[in-house]
């Protein structure tokens, strides 16, 4: 079976319907979340009680570049997670541990949505909602 990834890094035009975005759209998200990551781990390091010298313990499963696009395959396809660690070659543990990491990444590098901005001013929440009622949203899941 081919992971979604080798089969968007094979066929780059079928990014936008497997995960939500074009491929270039894709790359530049993966190096804003490799960044974040990086920043993330570097904290973790300063305020850690080292038992194991640096570089020790198990590597990773998973590079960057996967446990995006794995976050971004189950925000856009919705798989169970056993399926999702099927794609991606993992258990379905470790498919749920990537994907509650990365999405978390992901909420850091990209602007909140209309609805997280004023959820803490109830007027500003209201006349939003009141406002995008007034609109009919139209999906296309395809």
């Amino acid at each position: 079976m081919t992971s979604p990834l080798a089969r968007i890094e094979s066929h780059p035009q079928e990014a936008k319907r497997l995960i939500s975005i074009d491929y270039e759209q894709f790359l530049a998200l993966v190096n804003l979340a490799e960044k974040r990551h990086l920043e993330k781990r570097a904290e973790i390091e300063r305020n850690k009680t080292r038992i194991i010298a640096p570089g020790g313990g198990r590597k990773p499963e998973m590079s960057s570049k996967e446990g995006v696009c794995l976050c971004l395959v189950y925000l856009r396809q919705k798989p169970i997670f056993e399926i999702l660690g099927l794609l991606f070659d993992v258990s379905k543990t470790k498919a749920n541990d990537a994907f509650n990491y990365w999405v978390e990444i992901l909420r850091d590098i990209l602007p909140a949505s209309q609805i997280e901005e004023v959820e803490g001013d109830s007027q500003k929440y209201q006349d939003l909602r009141r406002i995008l009622g007034e609109y009919e949203l139209i999906l296309d899941s395809a």
